[in-house]
């Protein structure tokens, strides 16, 4: 019997979610390790503390998910969550990036910010890594991480200024997508692409937290629907769209606000670092935005930046002009 891969994370992580997603779809026998800490796994290795992480059949490790999506791309030929056509595929990594590092600010928010949420949040996370636990031992554990993670709010931008952005665009989000998933199954066809399952991540949490789960139920059920879909999607077979055709209006839409949203915040992220400024600064759907600088999405805005640059004249003559319509080229060339 061939060893399988085991993925340890957890249900209340976006990442583990997101790629429990991928494997499920790619029919890649996998082992789901949800119990006790998985990041005592990455240390454990010498990896970064980041979850979910994947022990391949031959016992190698890694984490981090785009990474970790892209290794399992090399070694399956079967089932690609790559779009065929190079446009699409730059356009499903844009979007994988927005849901990766901008919807997750959505997330963080939701469950941190509103009262109902923290305490659900704090049951699920606990319970999730051990179930029965006494009762002092329960409420310790869940006291403990509920400061941690709300003392880390403003670092990744979750604060009481950024709250109107934040949640402004959630809700442009939802009403977007509502209206494609009613047309077209997925992104980019009748089959999901790697942008997919990072909007998947984020927002399959924010389908379960109270407040967001709410809002998502009364304002965009065909949304919530889909992600149930999507968790499992490996009984779906389906079709890209027609690389020649142009761009679903709803997908131009989403493009369109990852440019007035996410690039405008990895710009301003990238200056400064550079010029080790200790505050990001800047107007996003006309209200103020500030928070920390985060050196991960630096390395995001470089990946995105060098991977466009790489791309043939060809594809770019077909791609810029995608780009400059949707304001995302300025920030990307």
């Amino acid at each position: 019997m061939t060893t399988p891969y085991i993925l340890h994370g957890f249900n209340p992580s976006p990442y583990s979610v997101k790629m429990r997603a991928i494997l499920r779809y790619r029919r890649i026998p996998f082992v789901w390790d949800a119990i006790g800490n998985p990041r005592d796994v990455a240390v454990a290795a010498n990896l970064p503390p980041v979850i979910p992480i994947l022990r391949f059949p031959d016992g190698r490790l890694m984490n981090d998910s785009t990474p970790l999506a892209y290794a399992l791309e090399r070694e399956h030929r079967e089932r690609s969550i790559i779009p065929d056509d190079p446009v699409h595929a730059y356009l499903s990594d844009l979007l994988e990036d927005f849901g990766d590092e901008w919807v997750t600010k959505m997330m963080f928010h939701y469950r941190w910010y509103y009262a109902a949420d923290r305490s659900f949040a704090q049951t699920w996370i606990i319970t999730s890594r051990d179930p029965v636990m006494a009762d002092a031992e329960r409420r310790a554990g869940m006291q403990a991480f509920n400061d941690r993670q709300v003392g880390r709010m403003a670092l990744v931008g979750c604060t009481e200024q950024n709250r109107p952005v934040i949640e402004e665009s959630y809700r442009f989000v939802l009403d977007t997508l509502d209206r494609h998933v009613r047309t077209i199954p997925y992104l980019f066809g009748s089959r999901p692409s790697l942008a997919d399952f990072g909007l998947f991540g984020q927002l399959q949490i924010l389908s379960v937290d109270p407040t967001p789960m709410a809002e998502m139920r009364e304002r965009a059920a065909d949304v919530y629907c889909w992600l149930l879909r999507l968790d499992d999607a490996s009984g779906v077979d389906g079709e890209w769209i027609d690389a020649k055709a142009p761009l679903p209006e709803t997908l131009t839409a989403l493009l369109r606000h990852c440019g007035e949203t996410y690039l405008p915040f990895l710009a301003a992220n990238t200056r400064a670092l550079q010029e080790g400024r200790d505050e990001v600064l800047l107007d996003i759907m006309s209200r103020p935005y500030a928070q920390a600088p985060f050196r991960y999405q630096g390395k995001c805005h470089d990946a995105l930046r060098k991977k466009l640059a790489a791309l043939p004249g060809d594809v770019r003559r077909r791609l810029d002009p995608v780009l400059e319509q949707t304001g995302c080229l300025r920030y990307l060339a």
